[in-house]
Formats: C-alpha cells, structure tokens, sequence
C-alpha cells in the first residue's frame, strides 16, 4: 500500500503555517480553463494567497485551444467573442487591443455565426447541384420565423404540446415542413429541396448547441439561454490570448501543469475529530476511464495527512500528493462529471446534484480545418453547404457508424486569405463526431475530398495539403465541448449544479442570491461567523463549490459564462472572508 504524501503546514512550510495561524483561507481550484483562472485572479486580487490551481493537462485554456500553423491561428475549441455589450471576454479583449486586426466580415452579426458575413453561402446537394439563391432565402426566412417561435416557450410560458416532445428538432422539424407543404406557391420539385434542407439546417444547429442532436435539446427551455447583444468577433491572433491575459496577473507557483486529480474528499473536518485521512476505497469504487480525475486504474490507494489542525477538503492527485484545504473550486466539464461523479467525490454527491448531471446535456462539436493549394471555391462563397435530397422525409440526425461523415453540414471559408491561405473549416456533432475522432488523418481528408467533389459537380478537387481537427469528445479531460438543456432538463438543473456543498442554510442562501444579481454584483448573503470555524461544532460551509460554462443558467455553452461563473464562485469566498480582510493581517 502506497502512502500519500502531504502538502500541509509541515515543518518546512513556516509561510504556509503562519497564514494559517493568522486565518488565511486555503483554496484549490481543479482546472486551469477560463473559470478557473478567473477565480483564482479575483481571489488573489482580493487579499487571498493560499491559492492553488491544479491542472490535469500540460497547459492553461482549458478548452480554448490555439494552434499557429505559418501565419496564421486556428482555433480549435472557443472560436467567437458572442455579443459585445456587457460582455466581459469582449472588454477584456478590445482593452488589450486584441481586435484590431480583425476585419469587417469577421464581425459577424447572423445568428449562425461564419467566419465571414461577407459573399453569400452555396448550398449543394449530393447530386452536384447548387440550390437557387431564391430558394436559399425563402428557406432561411421560413425557418428563422419557426425559429423564433422556439424562443417564446420558455420567455412566454407557452405550454408544449404533446406532439413536440418538448424536443426542439421535433417542433422545428414539424412546424416548417408543414408550412412549406402547405405552400400552394411552390412546385413540388422546389417542396421537396426546401425539405431536405431541413436536415442540414438542424445539423447546424446541432452543431452550435453541441448535442448529438437538436431533437436532443429541450423545447420549454430553450429560450433561457441569452444572447448579449452586438455582434460576433474572432480574435485574429488567437483566444488563446485572452486565457494568457487572465493568466498574466497569477504568479507562476499557483498554477501546476500536469496535475490530475483523483478524488475530492469533504467534509471531513466534522467527520472525523483528528484531521482528514484517505481511506481505502473498494476496487469496484473506482472509475477506469480517464478524465479531468486523470489516469485511473492503479488500484486503491491509502494515505494520511498528520496536521495539527482539521481540514475540511482534501484534494487527493493522481500522483498521490494530498492537499488539504478549506475550499475547492472544481471547475472540471459537464462531460467529466458525467463519466466520474461516483468516484471524484467523497463522500457521494447529494441526489439532487447527482440529477442535475445526469439530465442535463453535453455533446461534442468538432472542427475539421482543410487546408488547399488554391481555392476551387469562387470569390463570393463564404460556405458550402452540404444538403442531402434523399433526406427530405428523414426524422432523425443519427447515422450508423460507417456513414458518420453524412453528419458533417458543411464547410465554412476562412477569410481574410491574407491571414489564413485558402482554408474550409467543416463541422461535425455527436455520435458521428466520436466515429471521426478514431479515423486518422488520411482517411478523414480522403473522405472530406470525395464529398467536396460529390456536392460541388467537381471531380478535379485535390486533397488537401494538410488536415488539422478537433477530438473534444474522446479527450479524457472534457469529454465533449460544451452543454445543453435537455430534454428533461431546465434551467433549475444548472442551478443545483452550482450550489456549494455541503448544503448549509447558509449555502442555500447564497446559491439562491447569485442567481437575481447583474454580473459583477453576484456576492452571497454573510454566513454566520461560528460557521467558518470546524472547531466549534459547526459545518464549514463552502466546502467544494462548482463552475465552467455549465454552471451559468444564461450564459451556459460560452466563454463568457464560463469566465463569469469562476468569478461568482471567487465573490462567494470573498464575501465569506470580508472581515477578514478588513481587519489585515
């Protein structure tokens, strides 16, 4: 049995045993991505340091990922800065003069965001036609009109329907091809195109929600997401910068790379009366997959912290150090919860918390970047559009794994080619997108190549000279891209996702506040003062508390929610010690 080793207040530790003394709080935070940095920045602004970030990974970002290849940057995961107003990644960026280079195509303000507004996107069918511009726009006007119809559910409190099953592929689905049924304007070769470009339109939006499916995602809570007003922008020198900016005030200690973590162990200061110990968890207990926990299945593991003092968490790593702490922040994604709740926290997780993960959705979003000798796309194309007319009457997104690549809607241009050469950027979702993850590279290119060529009419396409994609779904550390509200699933999911544990009055009270409060202004009701003190009988409150994209009930699925619920958690603990700070050291 291999024994763990403590990063307590040992003898050779007098500045962390003196900030101790004095009532200095110690915090982890699990994930170094946008949530985590930004917690950990405003904790340190505000007096608290004993802060440290644990990072599975050998870099920060999270899933903000930045890749230079000659001049130009690529983006993997965070692409877009989405709305300007109020929006803090915005401020942050243009303060830092981050968007001085980007162009006017690439502040986009469509609702599905390209890479450029400018030059019109061709729609092709696998029979190498391309759909007439005027079918094109009475399609999009059609569908956009549903589209909104989805917003008033949730914003009006409309009842669902039966039919819809609260699902909003079904409604979308059923709404618009009765309409263009019901069109007596329209020839029936025309009916029948406008319908098979359903499919591609709700691959898109299956793509932008990162689910499996658009059928996927919840009806009467759809409209809860908010968009910030003002327009779309890209980063031309990559969003990686705006991880390096959060990074750029936290001392290079609080943050350790390639630090896993297996299991967070809380609570323990009333559980037990000398100090926190690891025990022996069952072999069955633990979870073989990989994830933000890290490489699991080296078996049980034992070990003890000998401090003097009680510690209600202890963050055990996967290298075997144990951190003892008052909180931790865990910042790690929905899908990782999902595959590692059973055994990433001791005790259990509450059920209602348990619920909360299990109905709320993630799914993966890939990119495929394709880069050309030269463009056999003309000038005034900024996408191409993959419609499939033998989909028509089709009622599902879901492919059977050999034909994963019917999935992909389309490929975007990248513009300037100043900046970017002549670049397609195509996209993929779900299922089909864990399928493309396991093909190499090779196969990938081959298979995109003959698509292009199948719906541009063009057999002379080359293959590209170069291929680079994403792979958030099997990445051990995310486990897919971002989240949704499922069906089944509401806004009040993403709220008890949220709340600190353990689930004191207190907690309660400050979970229920943060949520009616203006961003920037999200700080918890004062916990009582005998509460932050184990020794007097009372449970510490704040123990572990939750962020990342998935915990923000507006904002979730973006940078910005993701940024602001790491600062929700930092004014929660900020609150908690206000006096203590007043007072100094």
């Amino acid at each position: 049995m291999q024994s763990c080793e403590s990063s307590g207040d040992s003898a050779d530790d007098p500045f962390s045993r003196g900030l101790r003394r004095r009532g200095q709080p110690r915090v982890v935070v699990i994930g170094a991505g946008l949530a985590g940095l930004a917690a950990a920045k405003a904790l340190l602004e505000q007096g608290f340091t004993d802060v440290t970030v644990l990072e599975a990974s050998s870099h920060i970002g999270g899933r903000v990922q930045s890749v230079k290849l000659g001049h130009a940057t690529f983006e993997l995961g965070a692409t877009w800065i989405h709305g300007s107003h109020g929006n803090p990644i915005y401020h942050l960026a243009e303060a830092n003069g981050l968007l001085e280079e980007t162009t006017d195509g690439e502040r986009s303000v469509g609702r599905i965001s390209l890479y450029s507004k400018n030059g019109v996107a061709c729609y092709l069918t696998n029979r190498g036609r391309r759909i007439p511009k005027d079918v094109v726009e009475e399609f999009s006007d059609l569908y956009n009109e549903v589209y909104n119809l989805t917003q008033e559910f949730f914003r009006h409190d409309k009842p669902v329907n039966a039919e819809s099953q609260n699902s909003v592929g079904v409604f979308t689905r059923e709404e618009v091809r009765n309409r263009i049924r019901d069109d007596p304007d329209d020839p029936e070769a025309t009916k029948r195109l406008k319908l098979a470009m359903i499919q591609q339109y709700l691959k898109v939006e299956s793509c932008e929600s990162s689910s499996h499916s658009i059928d996927e995602v919840s009806l009467s809570a759809f409209g809860e997401w908010t968009e910030i007003p003002g327009a779309h922008h890209i980063i031309p020198s990559g969003f990686m910068r705006v991880v390096e900016l959060l990074a750029e005030s936290i001392p290079a200690h609080v943050i350790q790379l390639g630090k896993p973590v297996r299991c967070i162990h809380w609570d323990q200061a009333s559980a037990r009366p000398r100090g926190p110990e690891i025990e022996p968890r069952d072999e069955g207990d633990h979870n073989h997959d990989t994830g933000e926990g890290g490489q699991s299945g080296e078996g049980p593991r034992q070990g003890r912290c000998n401090e003097e003092e009680q510690w209600p968490v202890v963050v055990e790593c996967e290298d075997c150090e144990v951190i003892p702490a008052d909180h931790v922040i865990v910042t790690v994604s929905l899908g990782v919860l999902k595959r590692q709740y059973t055994s990433f926290f001791r005790p259990g997780l509450p059920t209602e918390k348990v619920a909360a993960i299990h109905r709320l959705g993630i799914g993966t979003t890939d990119k495929i970047f394709l880069e050309f000798e030269e463009p056999f796309w003309g000038p005034e194309c900024n996408s191409l559009q993959f419609v499939w007319e033998d989909e028509a009457e089709s009622c599902t997104l879901t492919y059977p794994p050999e034909l994963w690549y019917r999935k992909i809607c389309g490929f975007d241009v990248l513009y300037p080619p100043e900046r970017y050469g002549h670049v397609l950027s195509g996209w993929i979702c779900g299922e089909e997108a864990l399928v493309m993850e396991k093909c190499d590279d090779e196969a990938v290119a081959e298979i995109c190549t003959e698509m292009l060529r199948q719906f541009t009419g063009n057999p002379n396409i080359p293959k590209p000279r170069r291929i680079l994609r994403s792979a958030w779904g099997s990445n051990p550390y995310f486990r897919g891209s971002y989240s949704y509200t499922q069906v089944g699933s509401s806004g009040a999911d993403v709220e008890k996702l949220a709340k600190p544990l353990p689930y004191t009055e207190s907690s309660k009270t400050a979970h229920g506040s943060s949520t009616k409060q203006q961003p920037g202004h999200l700080l918890p009701s004062k916990c009582p003062e005998q509460s932050l003190d184990p020794s007097r009988g009372s449970i510490k409150p704040m123990q572990v508390l939750f962020s990342g994209e998935a915990t923000h009930r507006k904002y979730y699925s973006t940078t910005h929610g993701a940024l602001l619920s790491g600062q929700r958690e930092a004014a929660r603990l900020i609150e908690m010690y206000r006096d203590l700070f007043q007072q100094g050291p």
